[in-house]
C-alpha cells in the first residue's frame, strides 16, 4: 500500500508543479482550507445541470431513477478517490447579451489563485442552493400521486438517463487542484473529508431534485426543469432563473483554473518567461476567455456539440480514466489483484458504455438540427 501511494504521489507531480509562476505556488499563505475547499468542490459539482434530472427521472421512471443515480453517484466518488490517490427584463438580442456577460466573466478570469476564488465560489453556491430550495418549493405544490408516473421507463431511455446523471456530476477536473491547494490535503479524500461530504450533499439534492421535478410534471418536463415554472410572468420563477444563472457565470473562473494550469506553464516553457509574469498571465487568461466567446458567437447549435464533448470528456474523465490508472500503478507495484481488475473492469464497462450511447445521441442530434436547418 505505501508503494501505491507514493507512486501515485509522484505520478501527480505533473508539469504545472514545475512551473515558477507565482499564481500557482504552494505557498501557506495561498493554502485552502478544509470549508474553503468544500465550497468550491460544491460549486464544482452543482450547476445547471442539476436541473435537468427531472428529464433524465423521465427516461427512468420514479422508482429506478433514485436508486441509478446513487449507483452512479457512488461510482463517480469512487473514481474521484481513484483519480486523487493514483495522480495526486429588457429584451435584447442574444449576441449583446453574450457581449455584455464577456466583461465580467473576463474579470473573473484575472483571478489566479484558488483562495481568492472562494467569495466567489461561496456566492455562486449561495445563489444556486436558493434557486433550488425556490423550485423545491414551487413544485411541492398540488403533486400527483406517484401512481401517475412510471416506476421504471423503457429500457430504451437508459442511456439518456445515464448521460444526463454523468454530465451533472461534473467537478471531477476540480479534485486534483483543490487536494493539492489545500492546506492540509489529507482531510481530502478521509472518511469525513471534502471529497466524501461535498458528494453525499450534492447526490441527495441531486435524488430529491430528479425525483420530484418528473413526479410533478411526468413526460412534459423540460430539459431543465426551470423552463417548467409556472406562471412564465411570475416574479418567483424569473429570480430562480436569474440566481442559477448567476450562478454559472460566477463559476467560470473555477472551472477555468485548471485549463490555464495546464497551458500557461506549457506557454512560458514554449515561449520563455515574462518581463513582467502577472501582466502577461492575465494577458493570456483573458486571451483564453476571449477565444471562448468568439467560438459561442461562431459555431452553430453550439450547445448540440458541448453535449457531444461532455458526452466524451466528462464520461472519459469520470469513469473511464481513473480505473486504467489504478490498474496501470497496482501494476507497475505488484499490486494488482483480481478484485481490483475486476472492479475496474465494471467500472470501464459502464463507462465506455455511457460514452457510446451519449456520442450516438449527441451525434444524431446535430445531425437532425443541422438538416432541419439546411
Amino acid at each position: 500500500m505505501e508503494l501505491h501511494t507514493k507512486s501515485a504521489k509522484e505520478a501527480t507531480s505533473i508539469k504545472v508543479n514545475n512551473s515558477k509562476s507565482p499564481s500557482y505556488s504552494n505557498a501557506k499563505e495561498k493554502e485552502i482550507v478544509y470549508i474553503e475547499t468544500l465550497m468550491h468542490h460544491f460549486k464544482g459539482n452543482v450547476g445547471s445541470g442539476m436541473f435537468a434530472l427531472g428529464d433524465a427521472f423521465k427516461n427512468a421512471g420514479l422508482m429506478l431513477g433514485p436508486p441509478l443515480t446513487i449507483i452512479l453517484g457512488v461510482i463517480c466518488i469512487h473514481a474521484q478517490h481513484i483519480l486523487v490517490l493514483d495522480v495526486w427584463g429588457i429584451k435584447l438580442d442574444l449576441h449583446y447579451h453574450m457581449a455584455v456577460v464577456l466583461i465580467p466573466i473576463m474579470l473573473s478570469t484575472w483571478i489566479r489563485n484558488l483562495k481568492f476564488l472562494v467569495p466567489l465560489s461561496s456566492l455562486a453556491n449561495l445563489l444556486i442552493i436558493t434557486g433550488y430550495i425556490a423550485t423545491i418549493y414551487i413544485m411541492c405544490h398540488d403533486l400527483p400521486p406517484i401512481s401517475e408516473r412510471r416506476y421504471v421507463a423503457n429500457w430504451d431511455m437508459i442511456p439518456l438517463f445515464f448521460g444526463t446523471v454523468i454530465y451533472s456530476f461534473e467537478g471531477i477536473t476540480l479534485v486534483l487542484p483543490l487536494k493539492k491547494e489545500m492546506k492540509k490535503p489529507k482531510n481530502f479524500d478521509k472518511p469525513l473529508g471534502v471529497l466524501n461530504v461535498g458528494m453525499v450533499i450534492v447526490g441527495a439534492m441531486f435524488v430529491a431534485l430528479g425525483f420530484l421535478s418528473y413526479l410533478k410534471y411526468g413526460d412534459k418536463i423540460e430539459g431543465s426543469v426551470t423552463l417548467n415554472l409556472e406562471p412564465k410572468a411570475d416574479t418567483l420563477p424569473q429570480c430562480i432563473k436569474l440566481a442559477i444563472s448567476l450562478s454559472i457565470l460566477l463559476t467560470y473562473a473555477l472551472q477555468f483554473y485548471v485549463p490555464i494550469a495546464i497551458m500557461w506553464p506549457e506557454f512560458q516553457n514554449y515561449f520563455g518567461p515574462c518581463r513582467w509574469p502577472v501582466a502577461g498571465e492575465i494577458m493570456f487568461r483573458s486571451s483564453m476567455c476571449f477565444i471562448t466567446f468568439i467560438l459561442a458567437e461562431a459555431i452553430p447549435h453550439l450547445g448540440l456539440f458541448i453535449s457531444l464533448v461532455g458526452a466524451v470528456s466528462s464520461t472519459a474523465l469520470a469513469l473511464i480514466f481513473p480505473p486504467i490508472i489504478e490498474i496501470v500503478i497496482c501494476w507497475q507495484n505488484a499490486t494488482l489483484d483480481k478484485a481490483v481488475v475486476a472492479k475496474d473492469v465494471c467500472i470501464l464497462l459502464i463507462g465506455i458504455l455511457g460514452c457510446a450511447t451519449g456520442t450516438y445521441e449527441s451525434v444524431t442530434q446535430i445531425v437532425n438540427a443541422f438538416t432541419k436547418s439546411g
